[in-house]
């Protein structure tokens, strides 16, 4: 009998792939900084929450924007527990990212996210007061 997913992957179903849903959290969502990252979110109306990470060339080379990617994706992986359900998150790393240790660079993160799921409705919510102002 085959089972689900383990609770420890990083399926396809936690990801933001298209360019709309980036757009949407840039656009509608609400922002966290630190030195090492900034963190957009935005209610996605879903049970569990999606995360993307965007690299500009700025940090470095492919190789080095590619290992940025898979740490930030490692600490999500690995922390699906304590981040509440509900979001679509898109995480920007900045240069420190690179040079900080791991347990440095999840407490960062974690600090960074939303720390309770979504009021019921809230993407709804804020898509109307958006559409009334245009």
């Amino acid at each position: 009998m085959k089972e689900g997913p383990s609770p420890a992957t990083f399926s396809k179903g936690l990801r933001l792939l298209r360019r709309a849903d980036f757009r949407r959290v840039y656009d509608a969502g609400q922002r966290r900084s630190s030195p090492l990252c900034t963190a957009f979110w935005y209610a996605n109306g879903l049970p569990h929450t999606r995360m993307g990470i965007t690299t500009p060339t700025k940090l470095g080379s492919a190789v080095q924007r590619n290992r940025l990617k898979r740490r930030l994706r490692e600490v999500f992986r690995l922390n699906q527990a304590a981040v509440a359900g509900g979001w679509d998150v898109v995480l920007n790393p900045r240069p420190g990212v690179a040079r900080v240790s791991f347990q440095h660079l999840v407490k960062e993160i974690l600090r960074l996210l939303p720390q309770a799921p979504p009021a019921e409705g809230a993407s709804r919510a804020r898509e109307t007061v958006r559409d009334q102002g245009q």
